[in-house]
């Protein structure tokens, strides 16, 4: 018996079933159909008539030529059965394979499909991203040429700017030039008014007064020499102007202004600002020996000074004057300047006055800096950026060397004449007087 199975997927399924009898290849000349239908498919079954069956082959001859009685008839009827039932029970199970097969095709399918559909998506996703990408970097392109543009413009206004700003500083610097010039013009006529009075007042003088008088004018002219102006003021000449002084322990003399009115008199005066006359922007042997005219704007020489008060003790008094007419003062009880090799720094100790509670002479002392010889502790060079040789700390709360500016213009200039304490950084004062004397007068 031989059972043939011919399946399609979503058509009929054909089984045939034949008992060969008498040889390999041999198939049963009746067949009957039985068909099923299962799900999608239908399944068809042939199987061979009980009367067409052959007997088996049987190898005696004797038995080949003896004839079949009723038992062997139902005896082989009853292999047949059991032979049917076998294929049936053999078809149940290609059955149920075929159906799992089945189930397994169609997960497959589903689970090709939902793949399908999960790429579709994804390609979808990244058909979006590319897109959306695309879009942003024609943004970002747009973006990047907006800014070069808005840089380049900002670049040309600054270039045009500094254009600006270059050619108004030339004009400012012109303009003071200008004033300077006519203020100098107008402090030498001044100067001509002032020794021309005082000249007409002397010779006045000389004729009314008694000879005391006399005398203190006659020293004056004849240019006695003294240590200090204390020195002359107790010798008996009381008036205040110029007067010679002489280097301690030499004969190298020295022109300075005396003031011998100020409280009790006897002063010798350091420096004076009170036009702008004088150009205070000068290099460290110009304040080292001096500079300017005692009659007017002058610097008495940092070598004089601090050769004159390392023999003794002398305080230092300095008077300040504004735009507005108020002055004040600050005096300190002790005053003196080291060598030159040790950068003229200045020592002070002992601060009363009016100019602000605070010294804006940095404490302790610093080093005397001019625009050639820089011994402040900033790196930005203090007396070229604020002018003037000055005792600067890191450009310090004082300046009283720096450049001269007139009234109106006086106001926030951080290198002008500045004393911190008393009227701020930026307020550039009228007049400026530093003046010592020994602390026993």
């Amino acid at each position: 018996m031989r059972l043939s199975v011919y399946f399609t997927w979503g058509c009929s399924i054909v089984l045939a079933a034949g008992y060969n009898a008498f040889g390999k290849g041999a198939e049963p000349a009746g067949k009957k159909q039985y068909q099923v239908q299962h799900g999608p498919c239908s399944y068809t079954f042939l199987l061979p008539e009980a009367d067409s069956c052959r007997p088996p082959y049987v190898p005696n001859a004797v038995q080949r030529d003896a004839p079949l009685d009723y038992d062997d008839s139902v005896q082989r009827l009853q292999l047949l059965e059991n032979i049917m039932e076998n294929n049936t029970q053999w078809l149940l199970k290609v059955l149920n394979q075929t159906t799992r097969l089945e189930l397994q095709l169609l997960e497959h399918s589903l689970s090709t499909n939902k793949l399908e559909r999960q790429i579709s998506v994804q390609t979808n996703e990244i058909t979006k991203l590319q897109e959306k990408n695309s879009f942003l970097e024609k943004r970002v392109l747009e973006m990047e040429d907006k800014h070069t543009l808005q840089l380049k413009s900002i670049k040309d206004e600054k270039d045009q700017l500094q254009v600006l700003v270059a050619r108004q500083n030339s004009i400012i610097e012109e303009l003071e030039k200008q004033l300077v010039t006519a203020t100098v013009n107008n402090s030498v006529l001044q100067k001509q008014q002032h020794d021309l009075m005082e000249t007409v007042h002397n010779l006045l003088t000389m004729i009314s007064t008694p000879n005391s008088a006399k005398n203190n004018f006659i020293a004056k002219e004849e240019q006695i020499s003294f240590k200090d102006c204390a020195e002359a003021f107790k010798s008996g000449l009381t008036t205040s102007g110029i007067y010679t002084l002489t280097f301690p322990n030499t004969a190298q003399e020295k022109k300075a202004y005396c003031d011998m009115e100020s409280n009790g008199g006897g002063w010798t005066v350091l420096q004076r600002r009170e036009d702008g006359s004088v150009d205070f922007h000068r290099t460290w042997k110009e304040y080292k020996i001096g500079f300017g005219d005692p009659a007017g704007e002058y610097w008495l020489g940092n070598e004089f000074v601090s050769q004159l008060t390392n023999q003794k003790r002398y305080v230092l008094k300095i008077i300040l004057k504004d735009w507005e007419g108020n002055e004040a003062y600050t005096l300190y009880d002790q005053f003196y300047l080291a060598s030159e090799e040790q950068k003229y720094r200045i020592h002070l100790k002992g601060l009363t006055g009016t100019a602000g509670k605070i010294s804006s002479i940095s404490q302790p002392g610093n080093d005397f800096s001019t625009k050639d010889a820089d011994n402040d502790k900033c790196i930005c060079k203090c007396s070229q950026m604020l002018t003037g040789g000055w005792w600067f700390d890191a450009c310090g709360p004082s300046n009283l060397n720096g450049m001269y500016y007139p009234l109106r213009q006086n106001n926030n200039k951080f290198n002008g004449i500045k004393w911190y304490y008393w009227k701020g950084s930026g307020y550039s004062l009228k007049a400026t007087t530093m003046m010592i004397r020994p602390a026993d007068f």
